[in-house]
């Protein structure tokens, strides 16, 4: 039996009106356990205009009072993660250790905006001219919105609403369809930590939802993250009718292994990097790259027994390491690229083709799978698959390495393992990629730094989260004052200098 998924809209839930609806699967078990409703233009103008009238209140409550808000439900959160956990792992298919990690990365950003009344300070100069003063400070936009995907249903919003909420905007989430129900159980717990009404909705849908907040001229920012193609149209159209965005697209992560590598440590690294979630996180290492024959015949000696024995379960094993993909057709899509390996020449060490999971024959589960002599020119290496797929592409020294990851179309995430700190920090400095691990294989910036890549993986002047998150739901205002010491000397007409 199938339950019918909510939108969030005026602070309860509100069910969807049109005929238009998705199915919610269950991924371990391939049956559709809910609907959600795909809203319609009308509906989410309705949730933008709701959003609007909420915002003149919220706009000038003190910071002071928005961080208790948030502080509430920072409580809330950390008394509820299994709860919120096991409902991503229905609809994802994560395990649920993963899924738990994924909250606590998710936490930490509201533990980041709970600060917003230092965040919000501003500055102040005193005597730029005589006898008078400047200060500044950041206020917030309005209404503005996100989407996001389903590869991390709470983390990726928690990323973008704490602080939006937090620099007093009113927000609006576009959650996937594909496991809509996180997004709801957030909602929910916003209005009982104090939340106002409107302050913080829902809408589910597709297409024209999105397009419906792209082209709302009450919308003011627009914070997305996805594939580079909808990343792409995403900045284009928002910024065409004069929104801010900041639109994170695809991911290709290398991660370069020097010869004086513990390859060990690597080895255990690259396994959680490469094959933690399935291999659907932006951030997973989809490309490792050994430098030499020697590092790179160790490197697949160790690789290969450990890639067939991942461990691979439903969701609610404790035992698992990966669990399914997230949908039949992405299921589809990641054996596809594994054909497409081969066809190219690439050599297949591992091949997760034909697993079969005892007791879950219709869950949408792939094996682990390992590449070896993998190279640029081929299609496997240049797009991101989103899957447990690990592509070896040799390099005879550091320098070829180093061109491969800066010539590539992405620059999200990248590491080097390696015990010499010259070459750690001549890959820090000159690689073009936006965020570096050394010795660390997923470089994800705590919440009080910023998230975002380089080249095609991003598309906007700011990052996520962090000192950039405040700066992009903010504008910027400086007041410049001078009060009167007697008598007015009369008008002045020439250009204004500070005397």
């Amino acid at each position: 039996m199938t339950t019918t998924i909510a939108h969030f809209i005026g602070g309860r839930p509100v069910a969807g009106r049109g005929e238009r609806s998705a199915p919610v699967f269950n991924p371990s078990t391939g049956e559709q356990t809910a609907t959600v409703p795909l809203a319609s233009t009308a509906e989410v103008d309705e949730a933008i205009a709701i959003a609007k009238a909420a915002f003149p209140a919220w706009g000038t409550t003190t910071p002071l009072r928005r961080a208790r808000i948030l502080n509430k439900f920072l409580r809330i959160l950390e008394e509820r993660t299994d709860q919120l956990a096991e409902s991503i792992s229905a609809e994802h298919g994560k395990v649920f250790s993963d899924a738990k990690g994924e909250v606590q990365r998710g936490i930490e950003v509201v533990e980041f905006a709970t600060g917003a009344p230092h965040l919000l300070k501003g500055e102040v100069t005193e005597n730029v001219g005589t006898r008078v003063d400047s200060h500044a400070f950041r206020q917030p936009l309005g209404v503005v919105a996100g989407i996001t995907p389903f590869n991390f249903p709470a983390m990726v919003p928690m990323w973008m609403f704490p602080v939006a909420l937090a620099c007093g905007n009113c927000f609006i989430l576009k959650p996937s369809e594909r496991d809509p129900s996180a997004s709801l159980l957030i909602a929910e717990w916003l209005k009982e930590a104090g939340l106002p009404d409107g302050v913080f909705q829902v809408v589910h849908g597709d297409k024209e939802a999105v397009d419906a907040l792209l082209l709302n001229p009450d919308i003011q920012a627009v914070s997305f993250v996805g594939s580079t193609p909808i990343a792409r149209y995403i900045y284009a159209t928002a910024t065409s009718t004069g929104k801010r965005a900041q639109a994170l697209g695809g991911a290709k992560n290398h991660m370069v292994v020097m010869p004086d590598a513990d390859l060990d440590q690597t080895v255990d690294a690259l396994m959680g990097a490469a094959y933690g979630s399935a291999g659907e996180r932006c951030m997973a290492i989809s490309v490792v790259v050994p430098i030499g024959q020697t590092t790179a015949d160790a490197l697949i000696e160790r690789l290969v027994p450990r890639v067939r024995a991942l461990k691979i379960g439903p969701s609610t094993d404790p035992e698992a390491e990966m669990g399914p993909l997230v949908t039949r057709a992405h299921l589809d899509r990641v054996r596809g690229y594994i054909d497409e390996g081969v066809a190219e020449g690439a050599e297949l060490l591992v091949d997760g083709r034909g697993f079969k999971m005892q007791g879950y024959e219709n869950g949408f589960f792939v094996g682990g799978t390992l590449f070896d002599r993998v190279t640029p020119e081929m299609r496997i290496y240049k797009e991101e698959i989103f899957g447990p797929v690990l592509a070896v592409a040799r390099a005879d020294d550091y320098a070829t390495a180093a061109k491969m990851i800066n010539e590539h179309e992405f620059g999200n995430g990248t590491a080097i393992f390696t015990r010499d700190g010259d070459s750690a920090r001549e890959f820090a400095h000159q690689i073009q990629v936006g965020m570096v691990g050394i010795n660390v294989p997923i470089p994800v910036p705590m919440a009080f730094h910023s998230f975002g890549g380089w080249k095609a993986s991003l598309f906007g002047d700011h990052h996520m989260h962090g000192p950039e998150g405040v700066r992009f739901y903010t504008r910027l205002k400086t007041i410049t004052t001078r009060w009167p010491t007697g008598i007015r000397s009369g008008a002045e007409f020439v250009m204004p200098t500070m005397k």
